[in-house]
Order: structure tokens, then sequence, then C-alpha cells
């Protein structure tokens, strides 16, 4: 792949990236502008095998978006094809898994539990906070590198890329894994939920679980001690909670 091209194919594949993002907040909170969300949208059939669609594709989400994720899936990956392209592909792959799940989702409108008044309002409030948490997280450790647009402009430039530095800006002196954090919060708090959403949100919590221990071995293997002395001290979702 020609330089210039990496750079397009990554612009492109960022794209790709935000407009699944943006469609996951309306996917979640069932929001009205959408045709199809985790209570809404399609066909339904019987409740066990719905319950069991779903699961399964939040868990071949898992598996692409921590297998791929993986050092040795890297170097793989990066045998076949240039090095500065290989975020990119991850982040194409993420994003194409995600849009398979909205399209393929068994909606499950069962209200379970709602709330009204100002509780309601406070709960949007949240939910809001809980994706702004999110994209803040991204941006406090280089939000363009982790979609892969740095790499391919470096290269474009025909410049190197630094080797990742281990620092702990902002939210990050609070809890390990802020961005995580993010999700979570916006997952739970959607002021309806229901069998849908319920799914939804305790099958991502799961594998947010699993994930974090996958990428804190690696984030051990990487940075050694520094990383060990970080998980001594911070919390891995709460404040002094889950110090290890």
């Amino acid at each position: 792949m020609g330089r210039s091209l990496i750079m397009i194919f990554s612009v492109a594949v960022y794209a790709v990236f935000f407009a699944t993002f943006l469609y996951l907040i309306a996917f979640v909170g069932d929001l009205p502008f959408v045709a199809k969300t985790v209570s809404r949208g399609g066909d339904v059939g019987s409740l066990g095998p719905a319950i069991g669609i779903n699961l399964s594709l939040i868990a071949l989400f898992g598996l692409q978006h921590s297998g791929m994720a993986r050092q040795a899936f890297k170097r793989w990956l990066t045998g076949i094809v240039p090095g500065a392209a290989e975020r990119s592909i991850y982040v194409l792959m993420s994003s194409l898994v995600l849009i398979a799940l909205y399209l393929a989702w068994r909606p499950l409108g069962d209200v379970l539990w709602s709330a009204g008044g100002v509780v309601r309002m406070l709960l949007w409030a949240l939910f809001a906070s809980g994706w702004g948490i999110v994209l803040l997280s991204t941006f406090l450790i280089n939000h363009f590198e982790l979609f892969g647009l740095q790499q391919a402009w470096f290269n474009l430039r025909s410049r190197e890329g630094s080797d990742p530095i281990f620092r702990t800006p902002m939210l990050y002196r609070m809890v390990r894994h802020p961005l995580y954090l993010g999700f979570f919060i916006a997952f739970w708090s959607v002021p309806t939920m229901t069998t849908g959403g319920l799914v939804f949100a305790a099958g991502m919590t799961v594998f947010i679980l699993v994930g974090i221990q996958l990428e804190e071995r690696d984030l051990v293997g990487y940075f050694g001690d520094r990383y060990e002395q970080y998980r001594h001290h911070v919390g891995m979702l709460l404040p002094g909670i889950g110090r290890r």
C-alpha cells in the first residue's frame, strides 16, 4: 500500500468508526431517530433464541476486539500489511462487527424498570456523561493514535512514531480504565431498561471485565514494574476499588 493510500484508508476507516460510534449511542439509548435499537425495530422470535443470538453477537464482538488487540496477532498482521495500517484495520474490523451486531440484533422491548420525573432527567444526564467520559478518555491517551490516524500521518510524512510512554493524565490518576468506566455508566444509566437493554448491558459488562484482564496482562508485560505500581495505587474502575 502506498503512503497516500494508507492515509486515505485511515481517514475513511475513522469516518466509519465515528458513524458507528454515534449509532451505538442511539442504539443503547433507544433514541427515536434511528430505525433499530436494543428494544425495537426488528423481528424478535422466541425469547430464549433471541437472547442467545444477542449474547452470541456480543461474544463475537468481544472475541474480535480482544483477539486482534493481542501482541501476537499484531505481529502476525504486520507481517502481511504495512505497520502504519495495522491500527486502522483493527478499527475497521471492530466497526464492521458492531454494524453486524446492529443488523442481526433481536430487539427485546419488554420494560423491566423505568424512571420518571427528576430521576429520569438525572439518568439522561448520567447517560450523556458516560459517553462524554469515553470520548475524553480517548483524547487523554492520544485519540488519533488510538484510531490509527497518527500512524498513517507519520507514515505519510516519513516520520517514525515514538514508543508508547506510560502516562496517567487526569482521569487516569483516579481510575485505571476511565474509558471502560464511561461505557459502564452509559450502558447502565438508561432511564428505561428493557430486556434488550439489560442483555446488552450485562453482556458488554462481562466482555469489558474479561478484556481488562487481558489488556492489563499486556500492559504489565510492556511497562513492567511501573504498571504494577500503578495497579497497586489506583482502582480499576472506581477510585480505591480494585487495586492489585
